[in-house]
Formats: C-alpha cells, structure tokens, sequence
C-alpha cells in the first residue's frame, strides 16, 4: 500500500476553490490614501487547501477515526486498520474476528490516540490499545448502543483511560474505566466498572446522548456538556483535591436536587454534533459550535462563570441551499475564525464573525457521498473520507482577513489586533478607526489616530481646520510630530513651528477669560513642556529666532524668558531683567550659570546699581574670572560712583591680589592708583609687602613713583627708591622726612664702600648745616666706620669751638696711633720671615745626593747613569725622558701648552748656539750636557728655559708628590683604550 501522506494527488478544486473573500480591493488600501502600494509578487496560497490522500482502500470506509496523528478506519465487515502518521509505510491491519451480519457503528479514538473504543450494531462494544494487537470485548457494556464518549483529559494514561463517561443511544450516561492490562485471574475484562449515573430525556422520552465532553476549569470545577437532538445540557460541580480517581458521579449527584441547565431547540433533524476549538495542545477549549436543527449554536466559553460555560451564545441559520430533505449537514468542525460544514457532496466553511460563507468545495461525484467530517486536535488538521477515498484540510494563515470583518464590525482594537505584521492593512484599519471616531465627533480620538496613518496631511489638517478643532489638530500634529524620525528636518520644523502657533493662540485666548486660569496654567505648562522636550531639542535651537518672533508677535514675556532659559540664551534672559530693572535677577541668572563672557558684559551696569552683590559674584566665580577683563566697569563706576562702588572696587582688588595672587601688572598698578587716591593708610602697607626684590614686584615702579610723588607720600616714595637702588634719591627724599629713615636708606649699598661714605657724608652735612645740631653729627661717626672726624670737619662753622668734639679727635688720634704701632708689628715679623728664609736657601744648596752605578730609573728600570736624569730628596730617581713621558698626562692644559712651547724655545737656542761655536767635546755619562758652552746670552737663553722646564716637571716627584694624589680617580686603563686592551688579552 502507498504512503498516506508524503505521496498526494494535485487537485484542481485546492488550486481554484470556489473561495467567496471579502478582501478589501487594491482601490481601497492602495496609495490613494495611504503610502503604501498594495503589490503581491506571487500567488497567494489558499486558506483552505484540500488534498486527497493517495489511498485506494481494499475495502469500503465504514467509520474513520484520528487523534494525535493516531489513525484508526473501519474497512469492510471486519478490519481495522491502523496508522501511525508519524510511520506511514508502517500501517497496521486488525481482524476484528465478528460474524458477518455485524458492522462497525461507530469508532471512538481518545486524545492520546492510545484507546480505542469500537461500538457495533449489535450493542457490543471492543477494545483495542495502541500497543497490542488482541481485540477484547468489553463485556460490561454490552447491550447499549453506544454513541459518545466523554474522555478524561487528566488521569489517564497509555494502559488505563481513567474514568470516562459514555453515552448510548437510548440517553443514559455511564461512567466507565478501562484497563489495557490483563487484570486479575477472577477479573481478565479490561472494563474495570460500566455504573449509570444520569439520563437525558426530550420531551419526556429518553433522547440519545449524540455528543459528550468533559472539561476541568479552575479550582477543582468540572463541566460536563452532553447533547442530545435538540438539547445542550450542563452540569456544573467541584471535585475534591486528590480525588480524581473516584469519577465523576458526584458531579451529576450534585445536580439532582435541580433540573440540569440546558438549552432546547424546537426543531431537530435526527442527530447533532458539537465540537471545539482548543488554541493549544493540552489547554482548554475556548469556543463551541453546536450542529442541530435550527442552525448551528456558536459561542464562547467561559471557566469562570458559576452557573454555566457558555458565553455570547447565537445562532447562525443554515443557508438558503441547505435543504434537509436531501442535504442536510453531516458532520462540523470549529477552527478560530471558522466552522466547516460537511454536506453529502461539499464542504462550506462559514465565518464565525459575521456567518458569510467564505469557502465552498464540492466534491467529484466519482468518490461518493461524503460520509464524515473529523479535526485531529492535536495536528489541527481536518479530515474527511468517503467509501472510496480520504482527503484533507491544510488550514493557513486562517486569520489573514479577519481584521477586514472586525473593521467592518467597527471592533477596531480586535482589527488592528491582527493585522500587526501587514502595515498596509494596519494603516486602512487606522484611517477607518479615524474616520469612525471623526463622524462621531470624538475629535481627539480621531486625531490620535490619524496621526498613525499614512494619510495626506494636508487632507486631514484641513478636516480638523474645517470643522474648527483646534484641540484636535494639536493633538494630531503632536503624535504626527512624534512619529516623524530625526531626518526629517524640514517637517520637523515645520511642525514643530506651526504647534507653537496654536500653543500661544489657545495661550492668549485663556489668559483673557479669568474664569478660565486653571485650564490657562494647564496649557502653559503642557506648552512649556513642549518646549523642553530633548527630542525636539535640535529643531527648537536651530529655529530659535523664529519661536522667538513668535513669542514677541504674542506678548508672551514670561514664556520667551522661559524659552531663552531652555536654549541657554542666557544672554537674552539678563537683557530683559536688566531692562525691567530686575538687577538681582539679572545677577542671579549669571551667578548660576556662570558664564564669564556674560560676567564681563553685563558687570558695569550691575557695578552701578548693585555693587557689593556684583563683587560677591566675582569673588565667587574666583580665578574663573580674568580681573583684568573687569578693570573697565570698575573703573567706569569708580570714578562717577558712591562709596560703597568704591569701597567694593577695593575689596575686589585686594581679594585679586591677596588671595589669587594675581600677577597681572594692570592689576596691581589699579589697586596702587586706588590707595593712593581713597586708602592712603594701605598704600605704605602694601608697598612693603609687595617685596623689595625687583623679581618679587608686581606693579609699574615708575607709575608707583609718580603716584606716590604727585599726592606727597615721601616716605612711599622713598621705599619706591630704595627698591629701584637709587640710594642718593632715598637719601635726598628721606632727610625730608626723617634722619633715622635716611640712615636706613645710607647703609643698603653694603657692596659699595664710596657710595655708602658718599650718602652717610650727605646725612653728615644736612645734620651740621641744616640742623646744626653737633650731637648728631658725632652720632653719625659712631653710627658709620667710613666716616672720620676730618671728613665732616669741613661742615662745621668757623665759630664752632674744639670742644664740640674735642673727644672725637682724641679717639681718633689713639685710633691713628694703633694702626701705627700695628704696622710696626707685622714689618718686623715680615723681617724675621726673611731671615728665615735666607737661611733654608743657603742650607738647601748645600744638601747633596749619593747615586750608585747600578742604580736604575723608577720608570723604565734601566740603568740610571747612561742618560741625564733626575734625583728627588725621597730618593727616587727618573731619566729626563722618563719623568717627562711620566708627568705629561697629569699636567693641566695650561701647563702642557706651556711645556711645548719652551721645548720648541729650548730647541731654538741649542740649534743657535751650535751655528755660532765650534762643537763642545763630548760629556761624560752622567755630566752636565751644558757646561762647555759659554757665557753668552744664548747660553744664559738656554740656561733659563731648562730651569723653567724643570720647574714644570721636576717641581716634586711623580710619585710621592701631589700630582699621584690628584690622580688617584683616574683609571688605570683610559675608556677608550679599554676595549683595545681587553682583547690584547684575550
């Protein structure tokens, strides 16, 4: 047999369904109105899209059956054939083993697709399990024709079904369990207990229980819904926790005291057929769809209602073809949006909305007539079978047009529910929410959603123009202005621009109505909240002059200061306070801002008016502020100003110099000027500890002099002097003032004893000729060493007597006679030195040296006697050429120059003296190379140079003298040669 479902015939019925759409055309939601285009690149696949299985049956289908892809049909008189949709080149065939008058009456599969229930003709009941092969009779049931099963969904598992309830042809429901496993030896029937519990009943006779189901809702509730031909019946109880396992008669039991709660009908066709649409696997239905006489019952259901299940039940008529006398519905299915009807040669799929039929399939004649209609609820698809054949239904994208019917049904929040992936419906749903809300003058609403359409812009802003909204329009530029992205700069300003417009109309309309202030601050903080808004924050800043004309145009005072505020146009918010004579808040605005451009421009006009709290600003602001940028406003209104500006500029000032040690020269020269013209008690002050150091002062000296001198404050100008080292001004300024002051200045040039005798012979002077007072002068020379009584005695008038400083000569007399004995002294030590020294010469010519034969040179230690050399009173001896090659490298750079050039000289003379005399015979080893010229001048020449040359390198020996000690740092081998040395070594 082929596969059942990999392998499927194309159908032309499921590539052009008779398929009645109600679609909006491309007229509708194309760019007339929105901005989208309405263009679909291929064709659309169908909801509905039937395809039949490629399945030829060996026998006729009696009865069909699927659950959880578990696949159950009833072929012929006495096969069952199985099939795991998972596995469908597996199929399993079942010999049911009955006799030959006997048919299958109906198959019942449970959710699991584990049991199998098998109702025949004969009032007997089977039993097959998914995982055996062995059919087993159900022997408790027998003699009930059953016709529904009402599954647990709970307890239950693959070998036992839990308990169940059945109902039977004649309206008596059973409760029931059944058991896959062997049982007991006394108990080898699978049905474990088969106990009525109720009875269905239409109009008083018994009616037979066409459907049954069972479902648990919250807190242990349990609802049972059971249909007979023209009845829905319910019933409603609770379950004790733990107690599943005990079924489900107390639930009826609970009901017996009261009528079950149903719903009759007045017409029936025969039978009926309810089912359900779970949205998930394992959860619990939602909705029902009833199929009886007068139509079909559709509604919701509801958990938590106390008395009943159902909810927003109606009935939907049978269309006008379906005829019961020869096509009436077989069977129904319920999907989310849909339900299908099942009649002998079609299928019609209706909408749950609005009850339209929106597909209709009609079946070939060569399958037969159609015989049953079943949704696995599992896989969610629909399946429907013939004798001959077996077809399905793929569902897709079954909510696709459910928006159009909710929008048509104005249950615009459902509409736009579904169509959130599709913009182009959602924007049609939009504009017709709009338009609804529009004609039922909910104008905001309207503008709200307006503002999310694609709509023109002109053509909805004219609407609300029109109709004289001006709330509305705000709104909907305000949500338009919302949506636009930040690229979109033109529209942004435009907006944004057009919004401030109607904010100040509506502003100035309220502010004219006293009735109305509430609603007017409402409106301006909503306005002003406009106007911070970061999003806008760059349109705002950029077309600031626009909303600033806008605000004038207005008289809006309050809200352009506002608005100059958000922008940081401080510049503007201080303006206008300083023209409204607002000083304080103009100085407010810049102390906490702090922006020192605007210190410097807006400070002379607050200096004029608020002085001290313009300084207190400044000196809060600290080295923020450039000082020499505020000199202009201080100086304006210092001149022209109070007191208190002035007493403020000093403040300042002293702050400037005392505390952020400012350095700039502008600074300290204004702070000088200041002193000298409003604080002359400071003026001394400051000069001294401003520093007497040229590199310590911080003010102009020259301006300083002049200051000082044009408002006659000697003794500044003095210290001026004295700084500027012009001691003989000092001195001249100072005698003015004060003696002592003038001492002072006479004893600073400490290094120049003339000048200071110059200045102290000065003070001399003024004190004999101007205050001809002798005592002072006499203090003077106490006062001074350089000065003697024959210097100032010249000062003194001719009447003056010896007396007056007869004590004076005197001491200089005895002074004069000190020296004199002092001098004596030193020259007759001087002559004992002499002496002394005359002796050590003489003695030291005497001395002598002993110098053996085989004595050798220090330096080279060869014999000594063989060439001239040199002997040292701590007895080593040197070649000449030795001791010289030895002492050079230690000799200065002075010395060696020197050196070489009386060696050049030496050698001058000895050429002269050889061209002007015959040869001398030759020395002795040892001898005086020299004693054989004569006594002429070169020899004296010569005689000259070597006694220079040996001063040089024979003034004491190389080793024990100073030059070894000097070179004890020096290393033995020189840097240079270091490496050269090392790898002689190596």
């Amino acid at each position: 047999m082929s596969s059942i479902l990999d392998e499927y015939e194309d159908s032309l019925n499921s590539r052009h369904p008779v398929q009645h759409s109600s679609r909006l055309s491309a007229a509708n939601i194309g760019i007339t109105h929105s901005g989208f285009v309405n263009v679909r690149l291929e064709e659309e696949k169908p909801m509905f899209n039937k395809q039949r299985i490629d399945f030829s049956p060996p026998e006729k289908i009696n009865h069909f059956a699927v659950c959880n892809n578990q696949l159950c049909m009833s072929l012929g008189k006495d096969t069952l054939l199985r099939i795991d949709l998972a596995k469908p080149d597996r199929p399993n065939q079942v010999e049911l083993g009955r006799k030959e008058d006997i048919r299958v009456h109906k198959l019942f599969l449970d959710p699991t697709g584990s049991h199998l229930v098998i109702s025949l003709s004969t009032s007997e009941c089977l039993y097959l399990n998914r995982n055996t092969q062995k059919v087993r009779s159900l022997s408790r049931w027998r003699g009930h024709l059953i016709e529904s099963v009402g599954w647990n969904k709970l307890v239950r598992t693959e070998t036992n079904t839990g308990p169940i309830l059945v109902g039977t042809s004649q309206g008596i429901i059973f409760e029931a369990e059944i058991s896959a496993s062997e049982g007991s030896l006394f108990n080898t029937n699978p049905d474990q207990y088969f106990k009525q519990v109720h009875s269905l009943e239409e109009d008083g006779r018994p009616a037979p229980v066409c459907c049954i189901e069972v479902e648990r809702g919250p807190e242990s509730k349990v609802f049972i819904i059971a249909t007979t031909r023209k009845r829905l019946f319910q019933f409603v109880g609770r379950v004790a926790e733990g107690s599943e396992q005990q079924g489900f008669s107390s639930i009826f039991s609970q009901n017996q005291e009261l009528l079950p709660s149903f719903q009759e009908f007045p017409f029936n066709m025969g039978y009926s057929e309810i089912t359900f649409y779970t949205p998930k696997l394992r959860s619990c239905p939602k909705a029902f769809a009833w199929m009886m006489g007068n139509g079909v019952l559709y509604g919701q259901l509801d958990y938590v209602k106390l008395d009943s299940l159902l909810s927003d039940v109606q009935v939907w008529d049978y269309t006008p073809d379906i005829d019961f006398s020869f096509n009436k519905p077989i069977s129904i299915v319920l999907t989310q949006f849909h339900f299908l009807l099942l009649l002998p040669d079609r299928v019609k799929a209706i909408c749950t909305l609005n009850g339209q039929v929106v597909y209709e399939d009609v079946f070939p004649d060569k399958f037969g007539t159609l015989k049953k209609m079943i949704k696995d609820p599992a896989g969610g698809l629909v399946w429907i079978y013939t004798e001959k054949a077996v077809f399905r239904y793929h569902i897709q994208r079954e909510a696709r047009d459910v928006w159009q019917m909710y929008m048509s049904m104005n249950k615009f929040d459902l509409a736009k529910e579904y169509c959130r992936d599709r913009p182009e419906c959602m924007d049609t749903v939009l504009a017709k929410e709009a338009e609804h809300c529009f004609q039922d003058k909910r104008y905001l609403e309207s503008a709200k959603c307006y503002a999310l359409t694609q709509n023109y812009f002109e053509e909805i802003a004219l609407k609300f123009i029109e109709a004289k909204q001006e709330e509305a329009l705000k709104e909907f530029l305000l949500k338009k202005l919302n949506n636009l992205k930040q690229s979109e700069k033109t529209q942004i300003t435009l907006l944004v621009t057009w919004l401030t417009e109607l904010y100040l109309n509506r502003l100035g309309l309220l502010q004219s109505d006293e009735g109305k202030h509430g609603m007017f601050q409402e409106t301006r903080d909503e306005f002003r909240k406009f106007l911070t808004s970061s999003k806008h924050k760059e349109c705002l800043y950029n077309n600031r002059t626009t909303i600033y004309d806008l605000l004038a145009s207005h008289g809006n005072v309050d809200d352009m200061v506002y608005f100059s505020v958000i922008m940081q146009d401080y510049e503007r918010v201080i303006s206008h306070h300083c023209q409204h004579d607002d000083y304080s808040a103009a100085l407010e605005v810049l102390s906490k801002h702090c922006d020192e451009k605007l210190f410097y421009k807006f400070s002379p006009i607050l200096m004029q008016h608020i002085p001290k709290n313009v300084v207190d600003a400044w000196i809060q602001m600290g080295s923020r502020l450039e000082p020499k940028k505020l000199i202009p406003a201080l100086v304006n209104y210092s001149q022209m100003g109070s007191t208190q500006q002035i007493n403020e500029t000093i403040r300042y000032m002293e702050f400037c110099v005392y505390q952020l040690a400012v350095t700039e020269e502008a600074i300290h020269n204004y702070l000088l000027s200041l002193y000298a013209m409003y604080k002359p008690d400071s003026l001394l002050w400051y000069l001294e500890q401003a520093g007497t150091h040229l590199s310590d002062i911080r003010y102009d000296l020259k301006y300083a002099l002049r200051l000082c001198a044009e408002h006659g404050y000697l003794q500044a100008c003095v210290l001026v002097y004295k700084i500027m080292e012009l001691y003989e001004e000092a001195v001249d300024l100072a005698l003015q003032v004060d003696v002592d002051l003038a001492k002072t200045c006479a004893d600073l040039p400490e290094d120049d004893e003339e000048l200071r005798k110059k200045l102290w012979l000065k003070i001399a002077r003024h004190v004999v000729q101007e205050e001809k007072d002798v005592k002072k002068a006499m203090n003077c020379l106490s006062s001074c060493n350089l000065l003697k009584i024959e210097d100032i005695l010249p000062f003194f008038p001719d009447f003056v007597t010896i007396d007056h400083f007869k004590e004076a000569i005197c001491s200089s007399l005895e002074e004069y006679n000190q020296h004199i004995d002092e001098l004596k002294q030193e020259m007759e030590e001087a002559t004992e030195s002499a002496k002394r020294i005359r002796e050590d010469i003489q003695e030291m010519r005497n001395k002598y040296g002993v110098v053996e034969s085989q004595e050798k040179c220090a330096a080279c230690d060869f014999p000594l006697l063989n060439r001239p050399f040199y002997l040292f009173l701590c007895g080593h001896m040197f070649h000449y050429d030795c001791l010289f090659q030895e002492v050079s490298p230690h000799l200065s750079t002075y010395k060696q120059t020197k050196l070489d050039e009386m060696q050049k000289k030496l050698a001058a003379a000895t050429q002269t003296s050889k061209s002007r005399h015959r040869p001398a015979p030759k020395e002795e080893e040892g001898g005086d190379t020299d004693t054989s010229l004569g006594k002429g001048s070169a020899g004296v020449s010569r005689e000259q140079i070597k006694s220079d040359i040996d001063d040089i390198i024979a003034c004491e020996c190389v080793y024990c003298g100073e030059l070894m000690i000097k070179s004890i740092d020096k290393p033995f081998i020189e840097p240079q040669k270091y490496e050269e040395e090392k790898s002689s070594w190596l």
